[in-house]
């Protein structure tokens, strides 16, 4: 477990004992891992900082409502079917692999060397899509009715997120490694922004860290998640701020990296903004 966070720390990614021995389990057992937590908490970076780390592909699914076979796991690539009818080509089964268009589902179990596979907010898509998913899930295998079953060459590593935008059926449950992943405490997330923005001024850093966690308490539409906390410290870094409290308009005007709309903008005036960064201080 220490060397996978180890690996990924050197990828930018700074991974809790839980969240570690999760993905250590989901590695060594070769069981999907489901994610669940707010959105902004680092979901989707855990499979790309994975990839990177164990120098592999990372093939990423985005779910959506009304998410289906053909875009997930497979469709027939029709229009090079129907040249190879009108080319008078009727020795070939227009039916076979090289008709085969592969989704990112198919292309996972192909890979010579496994990937990870990202199910991104599985929680958006139908509930009927889950149904697709069991057999990859079980046995990593996706039966196409004209080819027969087509069973994996290599086994991915899976990796689930959802936002909890619905409930997920308990078959699927069943069939995954699960941890919840919260917002960092202060410690983590320092040492997040310290990996990805190295050179920052560690009074800085720490106001930074300290004024979006309390920026969290507020009651916001849409809480700013660790990639906000980045873009933040950058857009700092970049008005040349050493001090949160120095500039009381250029702290206003970095906050259009953490406050998207309209109504959170609002509730967090320059007044409310400048005393969080007083208490930060």
């Amino acid at each position: 477990m220490k060397d996978l966070q180890q690996q990924l720390a050197r990828q930018g990614y700074v991974a809790g004992d839980d969240l570690a021995m999760a993905l250590h389990l989901a590695v060594t057992l070769g069981r999907p891992l489901l994610l669940e937590g707010a959105a902004g908490v680092g979901k989707t970076e855990i499979a790309r900082a994975l990839a990177a780390a164990r120098e592999t592909r990372l093939i990423r699914l985005q779910c959506y409502e009304g998410l289906d076979a053909s875009h997930a796991i497979y469709e027939w690539n029709y229009q090079r079917q129907l040249l190879a009818i009108q080319a008078g080509r009727g020795e070939e089964d227009i039916f076979s692999r090289q008709y085969l268009l592969e989704r990112p589902l198919l292309q996972a179990i192909t890979q010579a060397m496994p990937p990870v596979l990202l199910i991104d907010e599985i929680d958006r898509a139908d509930e009927e899509f889950e149904a697709y998913l069991l057999e990859i899930l079980s046995d990593f295998q996706v039966t196409v009715p004209e080819l027969g079953t087509i069973e994996a060459t290599t086994r991915p590593i899976v990796i689930l997120t959802a936002n909890g935008t619905r409930d997920l059926s308990d078959a699927l449950r069943r069939r995954c490694l699960y941890t919840h992943v919260d917002y960092p405490d202060r410690k983590t997330e320092l040492a997040i922004l310290n990996a990805r923005h190295p050179g920052l001024e560690a009074k800085l850093a720490g106001q930074i860290v300290g004024f979006v966690q309390s920026l969290r308490k507020e009651e916001l539409r849409k809480t700013p998640g660790i990639a906000e906390m980045l873009d933040f410290a950058a857009a700092l870094a970049g008005l040349g701020l050493s001090d949160l409290t120095e500039d009381p308009a250029a702290l206003s005007a970095a906050l259009a990296t953490l406050l998207k709309t309209e109504a959170d903008r609002a509730a967090i005036p320059p007044e409310v903004a400048a005393r969080l960064a007083g208490k930060a201080a």
